[in-house]
């Protein structure tokens, strides 16, 4: 191998030849591996095939994908390669490939992203990549530091006259007919995407869904802009980079006290209510910063209310913190003022404020014991949950709120439209909800 990826330096050296190969990469027990991404229609996720009797171990079963019945096959049984033992639910990563006029899914490791080279600098295969049969290998290439093994997809499931024969009187489905589709550009596009979504979940446990879909593709699109002119691809190649494509995502003014711009923004959203006490439910509260700004505007809009706060967060070190929060004179606008006492160390909001508000250590996701609330505050919460968690928890905020309550969300997040009723502001995205 290291003779190989001498010559392929070697190589890099020499020759200046354009992109005009581009591949989907994945791993397989440990090496990377690529397809040519004209192969490729889509990557996805799935567990739970339906098994066909009698047909080879590599053959998982088969899949109803978008109502198309395709085969699927595991790569690492077919090769003889180590597999990660999963349990029964978890999901494999697959991807679907198109190959002249039938679709097939195979199983591999992981799926990496989309890379491209020069057709050039691929190197025939060695025998020394003993892992695969050279037969199935259509060339070898180092990108960045890794050496990127190029399987020949039509060869291994196909052009294959032994797998065909072999598996077509038992298995129909492995090579069903389906309709020519010509490869189109936009593909290309939708596979970038989709290695986006999946490596936001990966780096930053964000989970792209119908909460947070239409801020992503707008990102997306701001995205190519910025790679375009760095002169980089789109992938996100680690937290970081995650990080960045995330920067525009959090709601304004995380994690300080709010200004009297937000503070006029979230009044605007206020419900008028009548009653003589007003509650309000704020997971995901951290050291406290918008639960007391939250408060004082409560208690400037509703002052003759008894005013009761659930805060929860699961970070325990920032929950200790927030019942005892110091901070300086200069570090609030004057609107709080009324709302704090002097300290030995520093300002502290006053008792009053102090005793409408209760912080617990608490997941979001386990049951909680308050009642019904007239207000919720969950800021981009919900997009760093795994997708049923953000289902359930809305359905939690939904019978959790009362009918004339509403529910504030991160500014790029959206509640169900057949649930909720949209209440529109510059600086904050809030909801009632449909009754």
């Amino acid at each position: 191998m290291g003779t190989i990826s001498e010559e392929v330096k070697q190589a890099e050296g020499t020759r200046q030849g354009k992109v005009d190969f581009k591949m989907v990469t994945f791993s397989l027990a440990g090496k990377d591996y690529g397809i040519d991404i004209m192969k490729v229609k889509e990557i996805s996720k799935a567990n739970k095939f339906t098994y066909v009797p009698n047909s080879s171990p590599f053959v998982r079963g088969v899949f109803n994908l978008r109502g198309d019945i395709i085969s699927i096959i595991d790569l690492r049984i077919m090769f003889h390669l180590p597999a990660e033992k999963k349990n029964e639910d978890a999901l494999e990563d697959m991807i679907i490939l198109r190959l002249e006029d039938y679709l097939i899914g195979v199983i591999v490791d992981s799926i990496d992203k989309v890379v491209g080279i020069s057709s050039a600098d691929i190197q025939p295969p060695h025998p020394i990549f003993g892992d695969i049969n050279i037969k199935f290998i259509k060339g070898v290439v180092e990108n960045e530091g890794r050496l990127y093994i190029i399987l020949d997809v039509e060869r291994i499931l196909g052009g294959s006259e032994e797998i065909q024969k072999k598996e077509t009187s038992i298995i129909p489905q492995l090579f069903e007919k389906k309709p020519e589709v010509a490869y189109d550009s936009k593909d290309e596009g939708e596979l970038s995407f989709n290695f986006i979504k999946e490596t936001l979940a990966t780096f930053k446990s964000f989970f792209v869904s119908d909460v947070n879909i239409a801020w992503v593709k707008s990102r997306f699109d701001e995205w190519k802009g910025i790679r375009a002119a760095k002169g980089s691809d789109l992938q996100l190649k680690d937290p970081e980079e995650a990080e960045e494509y995330l920067e525009t995502f959090y709601s304004p003014e995380s994690g300080v006290f709010w200004s009297d711009k937000m503070r006029e923004a979230v009044s605007a959203v206020l419900p008028d209510l009548s009653g003589g006490s007003i509650s309000l439910w704020n997971p995901g509260c951290g050291r406290g910063f918008e639960t007391y700004s939250f408060t004082c505007i409560l208690r400037n809009r509703y002052p003759k209310a008894r005013i009761k706060v659930w805060a929860n967060d699961n970070d325990l070190l920032a929950i200790s913190m927030a019942p005892n929060l110091l901070f300086q004179r200069h570090d609030i606008p004057d609107f709080y003022s009324p709302y704090t006492v002097e300290g030995k160390n520093g300002l502290q909001f006053s008792q009053e404020i102090k005793d409408s508000i209760l912080f617990e250590y608490h997941d979001v996701l386990n049951p909680n014991p308050f009642p019904e609330v007239d207000l919720i505050l969950a800021r981009d919460i919900l997009s760093f949950l795994p997708v049923i968690n953000q289902q359930l928890l809305l359905k939690e905020f939904w019978e959790k709120l009362r009918p004339e309550g509403v529910l504030i969300l991160g500014a790029h997040e959206e509640a169900p439209a057949g649930e909720w009723d949209v209440i529109t502001t510059s600086e904050m995205k809030a909801f009632k909800k449909k009754m």
